[in-house]
């Protein structure tokens, strides 16, 4: 199995991590991705910032520099962030915005959205959501004018899994991560989301798994590749993601 992993995160000591909510996690590096990735078969992925270390990107950007280019960054910016600070992450492998609502890190979600459309607008930038799909029914409208959106870790909980899969009708992709993170029954759901649209489902570790009840295991993807067709299984554990981050076959940027 070839494996490009969605939804990581590096957490480099070397750089100032805030925090949230008093949480600060513990490091993370490029080298201990490695060593807890070994057998996988990864072949590229998509590092994603976390809420605890802020609007700066350095950390970002360094993690992109060492894993190398067959991986992306997600970064987490606040809302007047200029053309040309986008322009220089993107030269940097950054490839999509996320906007952390679960976290509670958002203060004015609408301009966060409207950065979305102008990142989309700019390079071709989507935008990633940790939200709790119990509130994605009202929250729709707000996220309609963005031109492709990802939601993460299947949305949590199996209450707005209807919510989740009128996004997934409306074109919306969805992280196969963050298995013991909500209340899903998740075989259900990876097969409620890929029947939708196979296209949807992409697959990650989210390692190191920071907050999480339980943490990733080997054996989720073995769960991931039960749950579904082989060609549905195929396409979440590659081919969805690169598409979704504008990335070729190869998965080099």
């Amino acid at each position: 199995m070839a494996l490009f992993d969605a939804h990581l995160h590096i957490i480099d000591p070397r750089f100032a991590h805030p925090g949230n909510a008093g949480y600060r996690p513990d490091p993370f590096t490029v080298a201990d991705y490695r060593e807890r990735v070994r057998g996988l078969g990864i072949t590229g992925g998509a590092v994603v910032a976390g809420s605890y270390s802020g609007s700066g990107q350095e950390h970002l950007v360094a993690a992109l520099r060492e894993l190398g280019p067959s991986f992306i960054g997600v970064a987490q910016l606040p809302p007047d962030t200029s053309d040309s600070h986008l322009r220089d992450l993107h030269a940097a492998g950054v490839r999509a915005l996320r906007i952390n609502l679960y976290r509670g890190t958002v203060d004015d979600f609408d301009s966060l959205v409207q950065l979305g459309r102008r990142a989309a607008e700019l390079l071709n930038w989507p935008t990633e959501f940790y939200v709790d799909s119990r509130e994605l029914r009202a929250l729709a409208p707000r996220i309609a004018p963005l031109p492709r959106v990802s939601i993460d870790h299947l949305g949590l909980f199996r209450e707005g899994l209807p919510a989740l899969l009128a996004l997934v009708g409306s074109g919306a992709r969805v992280k196969a991560t963050g298995f013991g993170r909500g209340d899903l029954d998740v075989p259900a759901a990876l097969r409620a989301v890929a029947d939708k649209n196979p296209a949807a489902l992409m697959a990650g570790t989210d390692l190191p798994c920071t907050r999480a009840p339980r943490p990733f295991d080997p054996a989720d993807l073995d769960l991931v590749s039960d749950s579904l067709t082989p060609a549905q299984a195929e396409a979440a554990f590659a081919n969805n993601a690169r598409d979704f981050y504008g990335l070729p076959a190869s998965g080099r940027r």
